[in-house]
């Protein structure tokens, strides 16, 4: 029986792990934190839950797909709650945009943005269908290992001008303002700037119409400790709170793992759902190869980092949806200071996630749970001292989300704390504090991405948000299951 050691228990890491162990791989997780998870990690505070994240689940077929290889059903392991509308937008103006599958009610809700740009939207739906159909449903789970791979992936690229930005492209389809910065932030949700993601991304807005956006009972959370108990129950182990610190190698192989306790796993195949710079620099300091990827990977671009704030507060929000998107007075301008001139700015756009308005259980009885994140330039861009600025940067967003909602937010609050680009850096080892490893431009996308299988060394693999198709519940589920397939095929 072959063995495996996959690195890291996020959500990449765990679907990997699953699908290795159900083709009959002796497989073992490895995490470095008390709870599995990754990005999606969760705290209990004072009777509330809070989720770290990612809160939005879409695609749940990809998931059902993990269960599915042993004859089981998700269901028996995890609720999924569908979420409507899918988010609501607010500007600074008032304005409202319920954003929904509902054709009667988004068609409504266009129209009173721009009268004229029902038609336009509808355009725009076919464009996407059109991407998805190419780069998410023949592209998104294959590995791109060499550049004939990427040219043969051409055609279609070029049929759908993925030079061009989401933003760009959304744009030549409908004249509202507003209605343009709707249908372009989900990059946003996946790292990416929609002034420069190429415009293949936009094949989200299907991903989201045709599957729908859902959160899963208890929190995310609840959804990584399903993963878990259907990869333990097919025999898969999990050992917790213990970093690898060595992935061996002998000339072009791995050998195993090295942990901080000194406890060593010898295995044929190593994957890394680990941060793709910790990976290369730190776990592979002793292989020439890997540092010379690690040089390329200095080079990259990385996604911007947030700052989130976790509130509990006295109170139930009816009013108040479970995704709310709150732009700022500016767009173009606030995506320049954050991706291209490591500005933290006066104004900022938030992510406000409330959950206790679909499962009222993550917060005690009369209370609520909030958290409300803002897209910040990593600590390449802003390298400061966030024990310093979270705290001013905490009370403007909780000023911002009680002008807006909830006047009273400061006397209200029961619990709180932040998470801040520093906190990326240090609990998951995340290059500059990035939150989405590298950033989804096209010359970073596919072949240009970390590899799914390493080049110089056959039986190293990676998977996650920094290899192909990218970050996000489905994108890094799509490289497990990339991964996964090279991983089963390799000797």
């Amino acid at each position: 029986m072959r063995r495996a050691v996959v690195i890291g228990a996020g959500m990449g890491g765990l679907a990997l792990a699953i699908r290795l162990q159900s083709a009959g791989i002796d497989t073992t997780i490895v995490e470095s934190r008390d709870k599995p998870g990754g990005r999606a990690y969760y705290w209990e505070r004072d009777g509330f839950t809070f989720d770290a994240g990612p809160t939005v689940i879409t695609d749940p077929d990809c998931l059902q797909e993990l269960w599915s290889l042993t004859g089981r059903q998700m269901a028996d392991d995890v609720v999924l709650e569908p979420v409507s509308p899918f988010y609501r937008l607010h500007w600074p103006d008032g304005t409202t945009f319920d954003y929904t599958n509902d054709d009667n009610v988004l068609r409504a809700e266009i129209e009173r943005l721009h009268p004229g740009d029902w038609e336009g939207y509808q355009r725009f739906l076919t464009y996407s269908e059109g991407v998805f159909r190419e780069g998410y449903e023949k592209l998104g789970h294959v590995a791109f290992l060499d550049f004939a791979s990427m040219v043969k992936a051409a055609p279609a690229l070029a049929k759908y001008q993925a030079w061009r930005s989401v933003y760009s492209v959304v744009s030549s389809f409908v004249k509202s303002e507003k209605l343009r910065e709707a249908l372009s932030f989900h990059t946003l949700l996946v790292g990416g700037n929609p002034m420069t993601t190429s415009a293949i991304y936009a094949l989200i807005h299907k991903l989201e119409r045709d599957g729908g956006v859902w959160f899963a009972r208890g929190g995310t959370n609840r959804l990584v400790a399903g993963m878990v108990a259907q990869f333990e129950r097919i025999g898969g182990r999990l050992r917790l709170g213990d970093p690898v610190e060595r992935i061996e190698t002998l000339g072009d192989r791995a050998t195993g793992v090295v942990t901080r306790s000194g406890w060593r796993a010898e295995a044929d195949m190593v994957a890394s759902n680990a941060d793709i710079m910790h990976s290369y620099r730190d776990l592979l300091l002793d292989s020439r190869s890997a540092q010379r990827t690690k040089a390329r990977l200095e080079r990259k671009r990385y996604s911007p980092s947030l700052f989130v704030v976790h509130f509990g507060i006295k109170g139930a929000w009816p009013g108040i949806p479970h995704h709310m998107i709150l732009f700022g007075p500016r767009y173009r301008g606030l995506l320049e200071d954050i991706y291209d001139h490591g500005v933290l700015s006066e104004d900022f756009s938030l992510y406000l996630h409330h959950p206790t308005v679909t499962d009222p259980s993550l917060a005690p009885e009369g209370h609520s749970t909030f958290y409300a994140l803002a897209p910040v330039p990593h600590l390449g861009k802003f390298p400061v001292d966030w024990a310093e600025i979270g705290p001013i940067l905490e009370r403007r967003i909780l000023d911002e989300v009680g002008r807006r909602f909830i006047p009273d937010i400061h006397e209200r609050i029961v619990t709180k704390f932040s998470y801040a680009p520093s906190d990326f850096a240090t609990d998951l080892n995340a290059h500059l504090g990035s939150a989405f490893s590298l950033e989804p431009v096209l010359t970073q996308s596919a072949y240009f991405r970390v590899h799914n299988r390493d080049d110089a060394i056959p039986n190293l693999f990676f998977v996650g948000a920094g290899t192909h198709p990218g970050a996000g519940i489905p994108g890094v589920v799509g490289s497990a299951k990339a991964t996964a397939a090279l991983m089963l095929e390799s000797r």
